[in-house]
């Protein structure tokens, strides 16, 4: 250890030096430290220089004191609250979105941002933000905006307001902004015909890798990042098994592969530099088929509302759901979601199944009821 970062003890309770270089002069002087505890934590501060700061023990444990009862902020906080006076939203934005990967959802909520946030935040720091500022941005900014939309925004400036807190950058904004509430539990279908003229699109379109990517859907209700990510390494056809690796919902999990994926997938050719079942360019993760994927629902007449992968998944759920062969809990697993909450949007599907069910077990048992009063 070096003189300079040995630690001499003094007769105060958590108070010692270290000796250092004085400033603008030759020789050294004591550079006076504090040690106390806070909500568990060591804290060590810096209490002043014998010389420059005239600066004794008995001094040292003033500040000491000082510093525990908060009378005094202790240098760390000082050049902490420096740091604060000049970070606006503004600033914080730009330092959130650095720290981030560029991507179609970074794009979008740049967009958000510049078309929503800065304006009328951008200048002002967090925790200046008022509660009549966010209803004025909700109700006259955002005006004819979805709720979904605006719950997006109220989102994004929270994270970069949570950003600057967890870097010690800034104070947060001082009051719980609420989102507007919305139902997103949208059940999307395909009546056999769209069914049939999809099939029929998809055989002959140009780009069958996105195809491809759609039937996986549609033979599995795996998202579109969970193909898109999709390994051959988490392909299993000895157990005919897929594994789905960092989902959605968190947790890794096991899908069984059925008959009609099993043989999309032996059928694919794999990529010679490549470890994704649907590649990219270069054999890279493919990140895109939104373009493929909008030609495609345009050929084949589908309703504009309908998301293809996204309406795919629903697809594959409502038809076991309706079937009224397969339980909710059976179906969780194989939606991978992470609780029943979600799942229970196709409830009233397989509920309307057991009812027919129902209906046709009393009609036979009344066929055969009257059967049995004929031949009397």
């Amino acid at each position: 250890m070096t003189e300079n970062a040995k630690r001499h003890k003094t007769d105060y309770p958590g108070v010692f030096y270290r000796i250092a270089k004085r400033k603008g002069e030759a020789g050294t002087e004591k550079v006076y430290y504090v040690r106390y505890k806070e909500d568990g934590k060591i804290i060590e501060a810096k209490a002043g220089r014998q010389y420059a700061n005239q600066m004794t023990p008995a001094k040292a444990s003033k500040v000491r004191g000082d510093y525990i009862e908060g009378r005094q902020l202790t240098p760390q906080e000082k050049r902490a609250k420096e740091r604060q006076k000049a970070w606006t939203v503004e600033e914080l934005s730009t330092a959130y979105f650095d720290t981030l990967k560029e991507s179609k959802g970074v794009k979008t909520d740049k967009g958000r941002y510049n078309l929503y946030l800065k304006d009328r935040f951008g200048s002002k720091k967090p925790k200046d933000i008022t509660p009549i500022e966010i209803e004025r941005l909700t109700r006259r900014d955002m005006q004819g905006k979805s709720p979904q939309t605006i719950k997006h925004v109220l989102t994004l400036l929270k994270r970069i307001s949570n950003y600057g807190v967890k870097s010690r950058l800034c104070d947060g904004i001082s009051f719980h902004i609420a989102s507007p509430k919305f139902d997103n539990r949208v059940t999307e279908d395909l009546t056999p015909a769209e069914l049939k003229k999809l099939l029929k699109v998809m055989d002959k379109h140009p780009d069958q890798l996105v195809c491809n990517v759609l039937r996986m859907a549609m033979y599995t209700g795996m998202r579109r990042g969970e193909i898109l990510k999709l390994q051959w390494d988490h392909v299993d056809f000895h157990r005919k098994a897929i594994n789905i690796v960092d989902p959605k919902g968190g947790q890794d999990a096991k899908i069984p592969m059925n008959p009609q994926a099993e043989k999309l997938l032996f059928s694919l050719k794999r990529h010679p530099l490549s470890v994704y079942v649907f590649p990219g360019k270069g054999g890279r993760q493919r990140v895109e088929i939104g373009k493929a994927c909008r030609d495609i629902k345009e050929k084949a007449g589908l309703p504009k509302e309908f998301r293809m992968v996204h309406g795919l998944r629903h697809y594959f759920a409502s038809t076991l759901a309706s079937s009224g062969q397969v339980d909710l809990y059976t179906l969780q697993r194989l939606l991978t979601h992470k609780t029943s909450v979600v799942t229970q949007r196709y409830a009233h599907l397989r509920d309307e199944a057991l009812k027919n069910a129902s209906n046709l077990a009393g009609n036979l048992v009344m066929g055969q009821n009257a059967k049995r009063g004929a031949k009397k």
